[in-house]
């Protein structure tokens, strides 16, 4: 591949100014928005543990009622 090809490709036939912006802004977009989605699942499944402990938690305080009530 020459350089006269490499350059001709990346000129896009003059419209290379508008191209390649546009690809730069869609990759910044796409990796903003991969970021965004992986920070909000790690809220999620941290929001579900504490959740679930405290439903296991409840669990625990009521089973212990009933016994109370049983003795």
């Amino acid at each position: 591949m020459s350089t006269d090809s490499v350059g001709a490709f990346f000129a896009m036939g003059g419209y290379g100014g508008y191209i390649w912006p546009c690809y730069l802004l869609g990759a910044v977009l796409m990796l903003g928005l991969l970021v965004l989605s992986l920070k909000a699942a790690r809220a999620r499944e941290a929001e579900l543990e504490a959740l679930q402990g405290s439903r296991q938690d409840r669990a625990r305080r009521r089973a212990a009622s009933v016994e109370e009530a049983r003795s």
